[in-house]
């Protein structure tokens, strides 16, 4: 684990008050119960989409916001 990640791992941990194992375990435990893949997969895009947010032509975005602006 690169030591970064590990140091962040144990700050997590302290401030649950546990050991960095059942940090671990939690996290684990919590991503399978909700039935999802951790961020940054290749579902992350799949999961975004499945929020039903409003799509259009970027150039249209822009346009609706920049009108919005003017309001």
């Amino acid at each position: 684990m690169p030591d970064e990640l590990d140091a962040r791992l144990r700050d997590a941990a302290e401030r649950s008050g546990v050991s960095k194992a059942e940090w671990v375990r939690r996290a684990i435990e919590d991503t399978l119960q909700r039935g999802r893949e951790p961020l940054g997969t290749s579902n992350a895009l799949a999961r975004l989409a499945s929020l039903g947010a409003p799509t259009a032509d970027i150039g249209q975005m822009l346009a609706e916001i920049e009108a919005g602006r003017a309001c």
